[in-house]
């Protein structure tokens, strides 16, 4: 059911209470305007008609800072109850026209490229008048977005860190492999185990990435000898680097799924699982789109 809580504000416009809650995010009002794509001027003047129908400062402001006033912390709650509640009425409303319109917003870590193209090619040729945003990141920073309604889910494996507030449920099994090219030494094997890497060049994906985490986590404590030679956080031109050279990096399996010229040859050691999930925040509305392109990424997992 809608939450009308929106409508029982009609002195203040919901414009208002967007722009409010990004200044109160970026405590910078030229960072704000933008996000927002107005002037800084407009954006300022929208928060002083907010102020003085409240009758009260939000801001506080001089030459160097921007800083919540007490009155100001207490309504960004209140104001994002407002306008999540005003885009939750909406979001239902289209969703009656049976996936005729509407956007689906989708957050995806590069290990879930494969499985993320594949599925958006199915839904779009059933269901061609939904747009799709897809966004590209690290985990952490797609888990932010989620928590902010910016994604409607996120595609990435199991976290380390417990979010609270976020579901995760498991798409597939998962492993950490040795990703090397199909003439390399290694690439007939079935198993590797990292004293069997020492030998080799590593290129490594990048720190913050989920497979360089699962990777340092693993040979935490232990007396390995890696010679590093490139760290990269752009995964296709990592790619590239393995399929022209001898090295190894380690990522998941299912990263290099369908890609030319690239075998993954699992690692034999304790604690390499990566369970692929989707996550979706706790009591939020989940939108249709949302619910049948899921459907159809559990479909095409079932095929991994």
């Amino acid at each position: 059911m809608c939450n009308f809580a929106a409508f029982f504000y009609t002195a203040m416009e919901l414009r208002q209470l967007r722009y409010f809650l990004r200044v109160a995010e970026t405590l910078n009002f030229s960072v704000a305007s933008k996000e927002l794509f107005v002037t800084q001027s407009t954006l300022s003047q929208q928060i002083l008609n907010l102020e003085q129908e409240l009758g009260q400062p939000l801001f506080e402001r001089n030459s160097h800072n921007v800083m919540l006033t007490e009155g100001g912390r207490m309504l960004v709650p209140l104001a994002k109850e407002i306008v999540f509640g005003s885009e939750s009425c909406k979001q239902q409303l289209l969703d009656l026209k049976d996936l005729k319109t509407g956007e689906l917003n989708i957050g995806v870590t590069f290990s879930f490229s494969s499985i993320a193209s594949e599925t958006m090619l199915k839904f779009l040729s059933r269901y061609p008048n939904v747009k799709i945003n897809v966004q590209y990141a690290p985990m952490s920073e797609l888990m932010d977005k989620l928590v902010k309604h910016d994604l409607d889910f996120v595609l990435a494996f199991k976290p380390t860190a417990r979010y609270t507030n976020i579901n995760s449920e498991v798409l597939f099994k998962n492993s950490l492999s040795a990703i090397v090219n199909e003439y390399h030494p290694l690439a007939k094997q079935k198993t590797v185990t990292f004293r069997d890497l020492e030998r080799y060049d590593f290129a490594l994906p990048s720190r913050g990435l989920q497979a360089r985490h699962a990777f340092e986590k693993i040979i935490d404590g232990k007396n390995y000898s890696f010679r590093v030679k490139v760290e990269i956080n752009y995964i296709h031109m990592l790619f590239r680097l393995i399929r022209n050279t001898q090295y190894v990096t380690v990522l998941s399996e299912s990263t290099v799924l369908n890609e030319h010229g690239l075998r993954a040859v699992l690692l034999d050691e304790p604690g390499n699982d990566m369970d692929g999930c989707i996550h979706t925040l706790k009591n939020s509305y989940l939108k249709n789109s949302a619910k049948e392109f899921i459907t159809m990424l559990r479909q095409a997992a079932m095929l991994l």
